[in-house]
């Protein structure tokens, strides 16, 4: 295990290593509003697409009365929902189509065309987020340096980690980059039981040059590094048995837990996870429970910042374990006079225990 400074990110791969990340623009999917037949004052976030790209039918979440600034395992109930029900949501109507096994989930119809959810979306809406960022967030602060596709409903926040810099360093030794799109989705609901059915599905489009770009790579024995979870899902769901990637569009069901064969990706970056949360679970797919305990303790050891504006780490599948700071993460001396921000161990002692 390494503890390094986030910039060196740059060195950590080889020449002819390739490295995939997700281009999806983050959508201003939470909407305050009102729900019809109470009078109440209702929050819906936007959570999964019905049919990608048709912006005026969403599965939706709802909260009560409240915003961000509450613990979302705290916020107060929504009013009862039922099909039919109308909710003004800012200059938008949306109409309540069926509950999806949840008082609080349930697929829902904006009134109008394309154009005019769009705009209203556009002028209402606010970005998905959490109690630990109090200040509200504009789109902007969401949007990685890549983000293009708006089909994401949460940012996918491992891209926040490398810059145009990281890309020109990767390009300079012959490391390569693409892109695909995957609708990351919401990452918690408030509800510990509805918590068990994320991820929900998320459409994604592998396009013809990345699909080509991986396959070849993995001719030539080259690694494949996954920005992020949603690149994972995307990749192991496009692939067949024999880890070859079909371009094009899909969705990706269900979770990746440690039982599940990884056909693509070989290491994977991605923001710090706690057990419980799928994210870990996937997480469990690249290292044993032994060596993610280990991992959990160095973050609590450490101050590593959790959440989607955190800290970093790579994990590689039978070797390298690194998380990487943040660039304000205090630097301390490693024994031996090298400086880093963070800490400093040879990765060999766990390569024996990595799957």
């Amino acid at each position: 295990m390494r503890h390094l400074p986030r910039p060196a990110l740059a060195s950590l791969f080889s020449p002819g290593d390739l490295v995939i990340a997700n281009h999806a623009a983050t959508l201003p999917a939470s909407l305050q509003g009102i729900h019809g037949p109470s009078g109440e004052p209702i929050e819906v976030r936007l959570a999964g697409w019905v049919s990608i790209r048709d912006p005026t039918r969403f599965v939706a979440l709802a909260f009560g009365v409240g915003d961000h600034r509450t613990r979302t395992e705290d916020r107060m109930l929504p009013p009862s929902v039922a099909p039919g029900d109308r909710l003004t949501l800012g200059p938008l109507v949306a109409i309540v189509e069926r509950p999806l096994g949840d008082p609080r989930l349930f697929r829902l119809r904006f009134v109008g065309d394309r154009a005019t959810v769009l705009a209203g979306l556009a002028r209402h809406g606010r970005p998905i987020q959490y109690a630990h960022v109090p200040e509200p967030l504009a789109l902007r602060d969401v949007w990685t340096r890549i983000a293009a596709d708006p089909i994401a409903f949460e940012p996918p926040s491992a891209g926040f980690a490398f810059d145009w810099h990281t890309q020109a360093v990767w390009r300079q030794r012959g490391i390569g980059f693409a892109t695909l799109a995957h609708a990351a989705g919401i990452s918690s609901t408030g509800d510990p039981v509805l918590d068990q059915r994320l991820p929900f599905d998320e459409p994604y489009r592998i396009p013809k040059p990345t699909a080509a770009a991986i396959n070849r790579a993995k001719s030539n024995g080259r690694r494949i590094i996954a920005i992020g979870t949603t690149v994972v899902r995307a990749l192991e769901s496009a692939a067949n048995a024999h880890g070859s990637v079909r371009a094009g569009d899909g969705v990706a069901r269900g979770r990746i837990l440690r039982e599940t064969p990884l056909r693509v990706v070989d290491a994977i970056l991605t923001g710090v996870h706690h057990r419980g949360e799928s994210h870990f679970e996937l997480l469990r797919a690249f290292a044993n429970d032994a060596l993610l305990d280990q991992i959990s303790t160095a973050f609590d050891q450490h101050g590593y910042r959790p959440h989607e504006f955190g800290d970093s780490m790579l994990i590689e599948r039978g070797c390298r374990i690194a998380p990487l700071p943040t660039a304000d993460q205090p630097t301390i001396s490693i024994p031996g006079g090298n400086q880093f921000k963070g800490a400093a161990t040879d990765c060999s002692e766990t390569q024996e225990t990595t799957p």
